[in-house]
Parts: structure tokens; C-alpha cells; sequence
């Protein structure tokens, strides 16, 4: 089974909270993020904590003691909790609600069909959510710094990165301030 990591280790500072434990539709935003991945087809879920601790039902919670280092360490810690004999991680993040399930079923179906490498796109832009095939597991956790994800690795590499349409498979936006979550 493809692994799943939800990086929900950050403060929130805009948002005035951590993202994590903010509800939307009755849900917390934590809980939210691991359904997707999980309804998407991932198995296990890590999800990587930092500024706030949580139960989350179904998933393998790790902490990030460098969280405020940014989105580098969080990614690191998630994937060094990634079983080993899973063939690929699907990297999500917390603050990303209306990303639809449909968005990781086909960023799976890329890496069964072939793909290393594969990015979600919207309106031609490659987003959130990622996966990345186990065999550059380790080269991108060993390139991750600050407050950057998977991203530099995959512009270093556009030869092996599949995009992914999922302009019908949910909105991409970030939730960064509380004006920024739609009426629910």
C-alpha cells in the first residue's frame, strides 16, 4: 500500500492557532486531512505534529521537535515514519480542506502506471498533494531545509515527475487565515 503523511506540525500564527486542531464542517482540519488520504487509498497515515499535540483517530502520529524550523523537518520526520516496505508516500497538507479524495486516487493510479514522481495540478499549476516513489524517498528527505517541501527536488528532476490534473478533484487553496475557510 501507498503510505500517506499529512504535515500538520505548524503554529498557525496567522490563523491565530495551529490548523490542526481547527474545525471546518464540524471536523478538525487534522482529522480531515487523514481522510482524504485514507478514502484516497493510503495506508498507513503519518501525521506529522508540532506546535499542537493531538489524538487522530487511524493514523500513526509522530512530533516534529524542529516544527518551527518549517516544513523541511516536518517532511523529514514524516518520512523517515514511513514503513519501509511501502513503495511510495502521498504528502499532504493540514491546511489544504477541499482537496478531494479523487486528488490522491490519481496520483496513485499515476505511480501504478509508471510514474516516479507525481504532482496534483490545478489549472496547469503542480500543488499539493505529492507522491513520491520509494526510490527517492531518502534523496528528498536528505534535500529538505527551511521552510520548503518536496518542491526544489522536483524541479530538479522534471524528466521523472508526472503531473496530475485534479482541477475536478477539489480546490487547492490554502487555508491560512480564519477569513480564508469557506462558510461550511
Amino acid at each position: 500500500m501507498i503510505a500517506g503523511i499529512l504535515l500538520a506540525a505548524g503554529a498557525g500564527r496567522r490563523f491565530g492557532r495551529p490548523k490542526a486542531l481547527v474545525e471546518y464542517e464540524g471536523e478538525r482540519l487534522v482529522d480531515r486531512g487523514v481522510r482524504l488520504l485514507e478514502e484516497g487509498g493510503c495506508h498507513p497515515v503519518v501525521v506529522v505534529l508540532g506546535a499542537a499535540c493531538a489524538q487522530v483517530r487511524g493514523a500513526v502520529t509522530v512530533l516534529n521537535p524542529d516544527w518551527a524550523t518549517g516544513m523541511g523537518s516536518s517532511l523529514r520526520v514524516g518520512l523517515e515514519a514511513v514503513p519501509p516496505e511501502a513503495p511510495g508516500v502521498v504528502v499532504a497538507l493540514v491546511d489544504q480542506p477541499l482537496i478531494r479524495p479523487e486528488a490522491v486516487e490519481r496520483l496513485i493510479a499515476a505511480f501504478q502506471a509508471g510514474a516516479e514522481l507525481a504532482v496534483a495540478t490545478y489549472g496547469g499549476a503542480q500543488r499539493n498533494p505529492v507522491l513520491i516513489g520509494r526510490d527517492h524517498i531518502a534523496e528528498v528527505a536528505a534535500s529538505l531545509a527551511g521552510d520548503v517541501g518536496a518542491r526544489p527536488y522536483l524541479k530538479r528532476h522534471p524528466g521523472l515527475v508526472t503531473e496530475v490534473p485534479c482541477d475536478d478533484a477539489g480546490d487547492p487553496a490554502d487555508v491560512d487565515e480564519p477569513g480564508d475557510l469557506p462558510a461550511g
